[in-house]
């Protein structure tokens, strides 16, 4: 799986941020295998160039799966890292309903999806 990150002129995206995006995309993805190609986080500062003591920042994540539509998931935080986190865990959930969908249905993943739910959230 490929793990790209992409961020406006607003965003200071540093290696830490991408070593940081692609750990947790092997930790929280990994489960799927070989059928998502591509991760994609595109970070922006949703207040662009307007200076104020708050920030917020909108990640968005896209997976790009084998024979299917890629999945595009949106979360806006205070940090950074706060907004790939939150991103993450609604592509997780995500990708285990689009894939559960994709099951025939004798051989329903609902698994996946009550996997999910036993995980502690980070």
């Amino acid at each position: 799986m490929q793990v790209l990150l992409q961020s406006d002129t607003h965003i200071a995206a540093t290696q830490l941020t991408s070593d940081h995006l692609s750990a947790l995309a092997k930790e929280q993805l990994d489960r799927f295998g070989d059928r998502i190609t591509r991760v994609e986080a595109h970070l922006s500062d949703v207040k662009g160039h307007a200076k104020t003591a708050d920030a917020v920042v909108l990640c968005s994540l896209e997976a790009r799966l084998k024979g299917m539509e890629p999945l595009v998931v949106k979360e806006e935080a205070g940090n950074i890292h706060q907004a790939i986190d939150g991103a993450m865990r609604k592509l997780k959930r995500a990708l285990a309903t689009a894939l559960e969908k994709q099951e025939p249905r004798g051989n329903s993943k609902a698994d996946l999806v009550a996997d999910l739910d036993a995980e502690p959230s980070a």
